[in-house]
């Protein structure tokens, strides 16, 4: 398509260099055709003090980098649940998830037994994601079950960070009502919400470092509190997209000790009947480019292009599948 558009741009110059004429009908349809040879794709990502945002700016970059007819841009939203059911309706070409909610999408479980999104396929798996539970120092919540009685923020209902903030308290034995309040803002607010102690923590699943934190540690002192317990192994032994994972204190300002936590991959999604030239472009953009990708983010210092197809949640797009063969990029965990 690139080669028919640079052709027609330069049939029309020749037609005007050398004196002929071109009626208005004909000068219209080059036109068209430079314009037909363009593609418009949006990603939904998250709240634009997360990972996600910059990881779909980051992409788009990319992209931009690769010089193809695909025209990317990045659409803050409100994350992971949010992506996949757009996605579904046709309103987003691809989306960022964690890759327990499009598991669960795609398998018609938990939130999504009564509408599964069985065309949902995965493009690539780009980063770790970790839970935290930021809380202000002096709320005295040091351990899960000391959010009894307080004041959490526990997102938006059908986020992903609710979904997995919601399992980590079955698991462990807690209850929502077990909350003094239940706030459901998103996680994008809790540094605000933090400094004028409308709550005590906040929950975010969420690639690490992440500035919404920070700008937290920055604003009130913090403490991360752990996320373990018999609870929380039982619930990554029978659920295969939950890895234990550490957030470093070294991350955040106050923060003493390394904090153990539960984790996912944050898991770049699309359709099955997405444009394989559209799936394609990214996922050679992001090998072609892959270093500056890496520098791109913190959050995405220990990745590989192998670790790229580890913890698919659901079927890979078979233009993702073709462009990774094609590099020799192969694992044993991508789903085809």
């Amino acid at each position: 398509m690139k080669l028919l558009t640079s052709l027609s741009a330069i049939t029309l110059g020749m037609l005007i260099m050398t004196g002929c004429s071109t009626s208005s009908d004909e000068a219209s349809d080059v036109e068209s055709a430079t314009a037909t040879d363009t593609q418009f794709i949006t990603i939904g990502t998250g709240g634009v003090t997360g990972t996600y945002y910059p990881t779909g700016g980051a992409i788009c970059r990319m992209v931009k980098a690769a010089e193809t007819p695909i025209r990317c841009s990045v659409e803050s939203t409100g994350g992971s649940v949010y992506n996949v059911n757009t996605i579904k309706a046709g309103e987003l070409d691809f989306g960022i998830s964690q890759s327990d909610t499009a598991y669960q999408a795609y398998k018609g479980e938990g939130k999504f037994a009564d509408a599964p999104v069985e065309g949902l396929r995965s493009v690539m798996a780009i980063y770790p994601e970790l839970l935290s539970l930021v809380v202000r120092k002096d709320s005295g919540i040091t351990t899960l079950q000391d959010v009894k009685g307080k004041k959490i923020n526990v997102d938006v209902p059908g986020s992903g960070n609710r979904m997995t903030a919601e399992a980590v308290f079955e698991a462990s034995g807690i209850s929502v009502d077990d909350l003094a309040f239940a706030n459901e803002l998103k996680a994008s607010e809790g540094p605000t919400m933090l400094k004028d102690k409308k709550v005590d923590g906040y929950f975010y699943m969420v690639g690490h470092p992440t500035a919404n934190i920070k700008d937290a540690a920055n604003s009130v002192d913090i403490n991360l509190v752990p996320i373990d317990g018999e609870g929380v192994d039982k619930l990554v032994a029978e659920n295969p997209y939950y890895a234990k994972g550490t957030i470093l204190a070294e991350y955040y300002e106050g923060v003493e000790q390394d904090v153990p936590s539960i984790g996912v991959k944050a898991v770049l999604v699309t359709r099955d009947d997405m444009a394989d030239d559209a799936v394609a472009a990214i996922t050679q953009a992001v090998l072609d480019n892959f270093d500056e990708f890496k520098d791109a983010h913190p959050a995405y210092k220990n990745i590989t292009k192998e670790s790229l197809l580890e913890g698919l949640a659901v079927p890979q797009h078979p233009a993702a599948i073709a462009v990774f063969e094609k590099a020799g990029i192969v694992s044993a965990n991508a789903q085809s």
